[in-house]
């Protein structure tokens, strides 16, 4: 098999279905499996992908024994893969149909590449800002609050504005969603970092990768769409009240804890 699609599914199964479906007209198809992971959803998420996917026979669907964090759910995928290469790839995001070919073609001749994630873009044309410097404490903050008025340059910086969004790119990392790494690296690397219940688990793959000798590349040739929705929320105050927001503060935590404030790479 060349390549394995990941899609973790937790309470939105009509999504991953549809992703599935899409997935289905990909030009390699006949190349790929693709692992639905429930990640221990409580709902009617497994009678749904098992009714509406289960009679597919590139399709096969997994269930953990309980849900903890995204990083833990694509890793218990990763164990039943079968292909040379890993797409992790979200329900809501969706690639047309010569993406996965076309990100395979290019890992495949640049072995440079660890990792390589498409451009995403929102239902109504715009670019979602998918590419990303390293985080500084600042950063995460001022998204959020009125250090951003403070301190625009940080945004900016962080948030890779001034890179232009038609032309490819090595990045420090890109928002794990939607991207291919060969099944070889990411079992060097351990997979995701299972301490991070959920964000920053990407960050910390992308730079781990590096460390390793492999960069990170945003690949705009492929365009997905993605579905507008920030799950820790637009304000400081989501970051408090929220569970998601509170979830974010302590995965940023644990980042700053393992990496330290310093921006170098390695």
């Amino acid at each position: 098999m060349l390549v394995s699609i990941l899609i973790l599914n937790y309470r939105s199964a009509q999504a991953s279905v549809r992703c599935v479906e899409e997935l289905m007209k990909q030009t390699i198809i006949d190349e790929m499996e693709i692992l639905v992971i429930d990640n221990h959803s409580e709902d009617d998420s497994i009678g749904i992908l098992r009714n509406r996917l289960g009679h597919l026979p590139s399709v096969r669907i997994i269930e953990t024994p309980g849900n903890h964090g995204f990083g833990y759910g694509y890793n218990t995928g990763a164990r039943y893969a079968s292909g040379k290469y890993l797409l992790i790839n979200n329900p809501d995001k969706i690639l047309p149909p010569d993406g996965v070919e076309k990100l395979v073609a290019k890992i495949k001749n640049d072995s440079s590449v660890g990792i390589i994630a498409p451009k995403l873009v929102h239902p109504d044309g715009s670019r979602r800002l998918s590419i990303r410097a390293y985080p500084r404490i600042v950063d995460v903050l001022a998204r959020r609050s009125f250090l951003k008025m403070l301190c625009p340059g940080c945004l900016r910086r962080y948030l890779m504005m001034d890179t232009d969004p038609e032309r490819e790119a090595e990045v420090d990392w890109v928002v794990g969603g939607c991207f291919l790494i060969s099944k070889m690296l990411f079992d060097e690397l351990g997979g995701f970092d299972e301490r991070f219940f959920l964000f920053f688990e990407d960050t910390d793959m992308c730079r781990r990768a590096y460390a390793l000798g492999k960069s990170v590349l945003y690949y705009p040739a492929v365009v997905a769409a993605d579905r507008r929705n920030r799950l820790s929320g637009e304000s400081f105050w989501d970051l408090l009240f929220k569970k998601t927001g509170r979830i974010h503060v302590m995965s940023a935590i644990k980042y700053f804890w393992k990496w330290g404030v310093a921006l170098k790479k390695s």
